[in-house]
């Protein structure tokens, strides 16, 4: 009896214990993740140019970056430099018609501190597929305070390649090779449903509560 009683608490108490995050799963959020690309133009400035619309999956666990995995595309037909010429000339270079899109897939994962980490992958651009290692900072991890009350994991990060070692080599005279990048992530937490399949994570809004009443205005007349 005394042996039940001792096994019967350690169950009670392992019940009790918070459980591990663990390894979550995460849809990248198009609407909030943003590539941000800077390249010189003839020596005269960088040149800024954004792609929006990106989509992908994200496993993650805060508390063990060497478990991460993503996977990313990015559509370059949404590619914008802020004029609709130099839109099409940049599509032209980038043969977007025949590779309209760009894909990233994690290999690895080397942690540098708890907020930040150095994830190496294969990044697939105009028919080439070349390692790329990304500077990774995780900004936070929270409930949207706003309905549907998602989960977010938030991040930044920063990259460089060379657009001649993905076969990406026209106009040399007037645009330059090295092509920095900025990301700004947010990922979506996705809860799984019994057969395994994604849910949406997402809690009901709570109930307002009604604004107090202010001391200086005057009582309403009947």
């Amino acid at each position: 009896m005394i042996a039940s009683a001792r096994l019967l608490s350690l169950l009670l108490v392992a019940a009790a214990a918070p459980a591990s995050a663990g390894t979550a799963h995460y849809a990248l959020d198009p609407v909030h993740t943003r590539v941000v690309f800077a390249i010189d133009h003839a020596g005269y400035s960088k040149s800024l140019g954004s792609v929006s619309g990106s989509s992908g999956t994200l496993e993650f666990d805060p508390d063990d970056w060497t478990t991460a995995k993503l996977e990313a595309t990015v559509p370059l037909q949404r590619l914008d430099l802020g004029d609709a010429d130099w839109n099409r000339a940049a599509l032209d270079m980038l043969d977007a018609k025949e590779f309209p899109e760009a894909r990233f897939v994690s290999t690895r994962v080397e942690p540098v501190d708890a907020e930040h980490a150095s994830v190496f992958g294969d990044l697939t651009l105009h028919g080439v597929t070349r390692e790329v290692k990304l500077d990774v900072a995780f900004n936070q991890l929270k409930r949207l305070g706003l309905p549907p009350f998602h989960r977010i994991a938030g991040f930044s990060a920063t990259a460089t390649l060379s657009r001649a070692e993905f076969g990406i080599d026209a106009w040399k005279s007037m645009v330059g090779d090295e092509v920095q990048l900025r990301f700004e992530v947010e990922a979506v937490r996705k809860r799984r449903n019994g057969d395994g399949t994604p849910a949406e994570d997402a809690e009901p809004a709570a109930p307002e509560t009604p604004e107090p009443a202010d001391p200086t205005m005057p009582e309403p007349t009947p």
